[in-house]
């Protein structure tokens, strides 16, 4: 007869089935801790990204009020109804975007704060107001567009699409192709008859 004692297959059908369960069970955890973290980095570049385009859509709107204010030369713009349209999109960004944004951000939202101030921004000795406040008015799309390099930098944003993994650790771009033309080829003329 065999050395093996009854209980001995038993006790190592256990052990490995025990192994087999803690393996398993850290395995699923593992996932589960990855799939949770992808999610909630997804929804935080979520967040900033419709905070960011919140913001530039209510700069948008109150440049566009603004040269329509100087085009009409008679409409003083009103600084409470700047704040109450800029201000929840600004707290939003001012919440979540990183230092240089912030400072975009802040940089227009003081620039913009400025023009609505009185109608006219403080006069400039020897300067026409009217004319300053234009000035100032152009300068607000180049104070935005170093808002939109800070936040596309932040956000990752490219020209180009993301690159795919084909296989083997390569990768290739995504690109979009044109269908080819189809050559028109004239119909051959009939022989004439002879």
């Amino acid at each position: 007869m065999s050395e093996i004692p009854w209980w001995g297959l038993p006790l190592i059908a256990a052990v490995f089935a025990l192994a087999g369960a803690g393996t398993a069970m850290i395995v699923s955890a593992r996932n589960d801790y990855a799939r949770g973290r992808v999610r909630k980095t997804r929804r935080w570049y979520e967040e900033r990204m419709s905070a960011y385009t919140e913001l530039m859509a209510a700069f948008d709107r109150v440049v566009y009020r603004l040269r329509t204010g100087y085009a009409a030369r008679g409409r003083q713009p009103d600084p409470m109804a700047y704040l109450d349209e800029v201000g929840p999109a600004l707290m939003r960004v001012r919440l979540l975007a990183s230092g240089p944004v912030r400072s975009a951000a802040l940089a227009a939202h003081l620039l913009l704060e400025k023009l609505h101030e009185t109608g006219k921004p403080a006069a400039v000795p020897g300067v026409d107001p009217e004319k300053h406040g234009r000035e100032l008015l152009a300068q607000v799309p180049l104070v935005l567009q170093e808002f939109e390099a800070a936040a596309r930098e932040e956000l990752e944003i490219t020209p180009q699409p993301p690159a795919v993994l084909t296989g083997f650790g390569r990768t290739r771009l995504i690109t979009l192709r044109r269908p080819a033309r189809i050559a028109e080829v004239p119909e051959k003329e009939p022989h004439a008859a002879r």
